[in-house]
C-alpha cells in the first residue's frame, strides 16, 4: 500500500477492485464514538498518530502504518494531539 503519493495509493486501490479513494483528515484529540461501515476499508496512515479499537483491541497507528476494517465490523477511533491524516480505499458490497 503506497504511502507517499496519493495519486499510486489511489491508482492501485482502483485497480484492486476498490470503489473509491478518499483522504481523511481529523482535529486533534478527535473521538469517534463505535461505528460501523457499509463498505470494506484498508488504509495507510499518512500524518500524526491515532488509536483504532476493535474486538476489544487498540492499535496505536502512526505514519507507514496500515489497517483494514470488513464491512460491518465495530469500531471506534482516537486521534492525537497533532490530528491525523489517513488514506482510505473503499470497497463496496455488490448487490
Amino acid at each position: 500500500m503506497n504511502a507517499t503519493d496519493f495519486a499510486i495509493f489511489q491508482a492501485e486501490a482502483l485497480a484492486a477492485g476498490c470503489d473509491e479513494a478518499a483522504v481523511r483528515e481529523w482535529a486533534p484529540g478527535h473521538l469517534t464514538e463505535p461505528h460501523m461501515h457499509p463498505f470494506d476499508a484498508e488504509a495507510v496512515v499518512v500524518k500524526g498518530e491515532m488509536w483504532l479499537t476493535c474486538d476489544h483491541k487498540t492499535r496505536h497507528l502512526l505514519p507507514g502504518d496500515t489497517f483494514s476494517l470488513p464491512a460491518g465490523t465495530p469500531h471506534s477511533e482516537r486521534y492525537g494531539p497533532e490530528g491525523a491524516t489517513y488514506w482510505v480505499a473503499r470497497r463496496n458490497p455488490k448487490h
